[in-house]
């Protein structure tokens, strides 16, 4: 079979002003980015803020394993074959980030012929949002450490400031730096740290964002530091936010791209500032629900991570509420939940099969306790038997879960089909959405419900620094302590450490920090071993990567 790019290379693309004419926006409503990209601006979103909400579909997974769930191109693919059904429907998808992409993953745009395209600009640079959000962050950076040097007129500690600069990279050498060094006039010398792009508040603050003056006094809302006698100091008191926000002026507006069959597709915004819940932004997902029938978007990474986010945060944020979630796995990824070795997961282990599909009975189960309908999507591989299909099948059907078999990998729209018609039955089905936990309760009773409820821990245990962080933002302001909580935890296991696969239960969740993150209204709560700056691997897909003379990209996924 073609590579992902030898496919996507291959795709006969629509002028991405056809595929706009489709979706009723005029051309001065459409701000070009070539051919084939494009922002719509906020004209349009006011012409259409009044029109009647589409269905809204999540696609969420099991947690991630070496062997594969393909949550994206199943996205995608879920997209492609509504409109093969005769369903009016539209894709919303966070952009990739750059660290992925050149570290393990190579790329995030779907695979095989499910995919959005130009796929090589959709996981590179594609309309430089990423790069607006990097810049506005390191530019508050720059104005902190400038404060310091010009007088320090608001007393900060330099030993008490919580921003930390980025860049789209994963470069584990810049987790702890020294800035300042060198002559009096270079700066004042202290202890910094870079993160990766997409954990900057600033993304969070884009995504969630409803307006620019939303965004502009969300960022004035960022707390920066502490001064030396210990009262907070915000963004807006280093006169930050303006600037700020009009580098970002063009990066809150949606991109309007399309699959390898044409169906329209919504890429804008990243994880919400924290790792593993890659959900697109709400401008993005209200945009969509007003342009098509069906939406379909997705969250990052296994459900208790991404789907929990995407339910907790931003559908309590923005008001929404989905008619319907998708559970992709694969009976490869099971079976190595249940033991075996990535490389003995192609025969038949009907044994290792029901120790791993524990993980998706979790899945199930908690997505459950949301009030949703629930279809579990299988993403077939050829070396899956009947009895290992069946096996699944009867759990899904014991659970309370829809069952559907996708090939779009190698069919495209045509693979999901059956996926399709389940998705669009579920979505009539009585939903009783509620969140996991309520504004009122305390924040350790909201860690404690996500612990319990949703990863199976008996306890939560707090280091002495994340309980001292509680309390300062307690003391803070009462009206942070109803922000909703934000999880950073591993994604390859429902507890916080990555080797507990399948369904662990009565461990201890250790939370060693806890961050208020108060422009985009959540608090994040960082767990285990979590790092908001990932490292390289030791061969890198960067090792892959080229572009020749007539500038074709290869090895790009």
């Amino acid at each position: 079979m073609k590579t992902d790019i030898q496919i996507a290379q291959e795709a006969k693309m629509l002028p991405i002003t056809d595929i706009a004419t489709r979706l009723g926006i005029e051309d001065d409503e459409l701000e070009l980015y070539g051919k084939y990209k494009a922002k719509i601006n906020d004209a349009f979103l006011k012409r259409t803020a009044e029109r009647k909400n589409g269905k809204l579909i999540l696609v969420t997974a099991i947690n991630p394993t070496p062997a594969g769930e393909g949550k994206t191109t199943t996205t995608v693919g879920l997209g492609m074959a509504m409109s093969k059904i005769g369903k009016n429907a539209i894709i919303a998808l966070r952009e990739p980030s750059l660290g992925p992409v050149f570290g393990i993953k190579g790329g995030a745009a779907g695979g095989g012929y499910a995919q959005v395209v130009p796929m090589e600009d959709i996981n590179l640079h594609f309309t430089g949002d990423f790069h607006a959000i990097t810049a506005a962050n390191n530019l508050l950076s720059a104005m902190i450490d400038n404060h310091l040097q010009q007088g320090n007129e608001l007393s900060i500690d330099p030993r008490r400031i919580l921003f930390a600069r980025v860049t789209d990279t994963n470069d584990r050498a810049l987790r702890n730096v020294i800035v300042g060094l060198g002559t009096k006039m270079d700066g004042v010398p202290r202890q910094d740290k870079f993160m990766i792009t997409v954990a900057s508040e600033i993304m969070a603050i884009l995504c969630l964002a409803e307006s620019i003056s939303d965004l502009k006094e969300r960022l004035g809302n960022i707390l920066v530091a502490y001064t030396y006698s210990g009262s907070p100091v915000y963004c807006r008191d280093l006169q930050a936010n303006g600037a700020m926000a009009a580098l970002l002026r063009d990066a809150i507006k949606p991109n309007l791209v399309q699959t390898l069959e044409n169906t329209p597709a919504l890429i804008h915004g990243g994880p919400f500032a924290n790792i593993a819940h890659g959900c697109n932004s709400v401008r993005a997902t209200k945009l969509a629900l007003k342009l098509a029938d069906y939406t379909i978007t997705e969250a990052g990474f296994g459900a208790d991570l991404g789907a929990e986010k995407f339910l907790d945060i931003k559908c309590r944020k923005a008001g929404l509420s989905p008619d319907a979630v998708v559970l992709v796995a694969t009976v490869r990824a099971l079976k190595y939940n249940g033991g075996v070795p990535k490389t003995e997961l192609s025969g038949e282990n009907l044994d290792a099969l029901a120790k791993g599909a524990v993980n998706l009975e979790a899945h199930i189960d908690n997505l459950r306790k949301y009030g949703l309908p629930v279809v579990v999507a299988i993403n077939r591989f050829g070396s899956d038997t009947d009895a290992e299909l069946a096996y699944i099948e009867k759990i899904c059907t014991e659970k309370g879960a829809d069952f559907a078999l996708s090939e779009v990998f190698a069919k495209g729209g045509d693979g999901g089909i059956d996926l399709a018609n389940k998705v669009v039955a579920a979505c009539e089905k009585q939903k009783n959405f509620e969140f996991m936990y309520a504004d009122e309760l305390s924040i350790k009773e909201k860690i404690s419900a996500l612990a319990t409820k949703i990863y199976g821990a008996a306890e939560v245990k707090y280091d002495a620094a994340a309980l001292k962080n509680i309390a300062e933002i307690e003391a803070l302001d009462e009206k942070y302590s109803r922000f909703p909580i934000c999880v950073a935890k591993t994604q390859y296991s429902l507890s916080d450490d990555a080797a507990l696969l399948g369904r662990p239960t009565g461990f201890t969740l250790t939370v060693r920090e806890v961050k208020l993150s108060a422009g985009a209204e959540f608090i994040v709560v960082l767990t285990g071993a979590i790092m908001t700056m990932p490292g390289l691997p030791k061969k890198p897909a960067a090792f892959n990567i080229d572009v020749d003379d007539a500038g074709n990209i290869t090895g790009l996924f």
